[in-house]
């Protein structure tokens, strides 16, 4: 599944490693070396930032909170463990 973190940006679910809040980078050292460090795979506005989503590849800056982000996350997690029954249903 896919979620949409803000930014026009929309990841695989499954690529994400961690989601943390944005002040916590300022209070931690080493968070803070991480962003230095990892400069050209950060995607998204420092302005606003409220969240850091940490996948494989890249450290995506959002707009969004960790607790809507992870609202998200959840919300596709049940969706796909949802029956499909589109197969079922008769096409006219």
């Amino acid at each position: 599944m896919f979620i949409h973190i803000g930014n026009e940006n929309v990841i695989r679910s499954k690529d994400i490693v961690s989601i943390i809040d944005y002040n916590i980078i300022s209070s931690s050292t080493i968070m803070d070396e991480m962003m230095t460090a990892n400069q050209d795979i950060i995607i998204g506005p420092i302005v606003d930032a409220k969240s850091v989503v940490i996948t494989n590849d890249h450290l995506y800056l959002s707009t969004l909170s960790v607790a809507t982000l992870k609202k998200r996350a959840s919300m596709m997690s049940t969706i796909s463990k949802l029956d499909d029954y589109s197969d079922n249903l008769e096409l006219e």
